[in-house]
């Protein structure tokens, strides 16, 4: 644990109070509905610090197990190659998961700007912004989805985006499939600004 907080500090807070506010809120009705991405009234001036606190709190155990595991893997990992490339390493990793958490969301405030009933949580575009950056530096990296079917990283990328633009328009769940697609391409721009030599890297481990 000491090792986390002096090596990757942001991803070890982040990872830390996500959860136990999650937690928290699982049994306090009253708090977990006042931090809900609610955008009818996010786009009327109103709870937008909900941009945020939505990012910090998850349906259920299901939900918030599968983000954080994913978060594990890869949110520490990037942390430290940040560090590795540059002193303000700390700061780009910071700025990346709380731009990623805001701005993913973006579109859906707008898109649902006209829906009262309609609410959104949980920390997936943020964490879809750490998972395409790692696949910037790491395309090749063998992932496991469902944590059972093998699948390299840069194959994974396009299927989920993929995905992510079919089910925003044709899935009937209660998914912010937007904020996952929104999230990962953030997270691409948002490496490329950091470290332009990045797309060079990328396309020079399939040559």
């Amino acid at each position: 644990m000491r090792e986390y907080l002096i090596n990757t500090p942001v991803a070890s807070i982040i990872f830390a109070f996500t959860i136990v506010t999650s937690i928290y809120t699982f049994s306090n009705p009253h708090l977990f509905e006042k931090f809900m991405l609610h955008p009818y009234r996010v786009s009327r001036g109103q709870r937008l610090y909900t941009l945020l606190t939505s990012g910090l709190i998850h349906r259920d155990w299901g939900h918030l197990l599968f983000n954080m595991l994913t978060f594990y893997f890869f949110g520490f990992a990037l942390e430290s190659f940040f560090v590795s490339l540059s002193t303000w390493g700390h700061l780009q990793f910071a700025l990346l998961y709380v731009l990623g958490l805001v701005l993913s969301d973006v579109r859906t405030v707008f898109k649902e700007r006209s829906n009262p009933h309609y609410y959104s949580l949980g920390a997936s575009g943020a964490i879809s912004a750490v998972l395409f950056s790692f696949i910037l530096f790491q395309p090749k990296t063998m992932l496991g989805i469902f944590f059972v079917i093998p699948m390299p990283a840069w194959l994974f990328a396009i299927l989920y985006l993929g995905y992510c633009v079919w089910a925003s328009k044709n899935a009937r769940d209660s998914i912010n499939h937007d904020a996952h697609f929104y999230g990962a391409v953030f997270g691409i721009v948002m490496t490329i600004l950091f470290y332009p030599w990045v797309i060079q890297h990328f396309i020079g481990q399939f040559t």
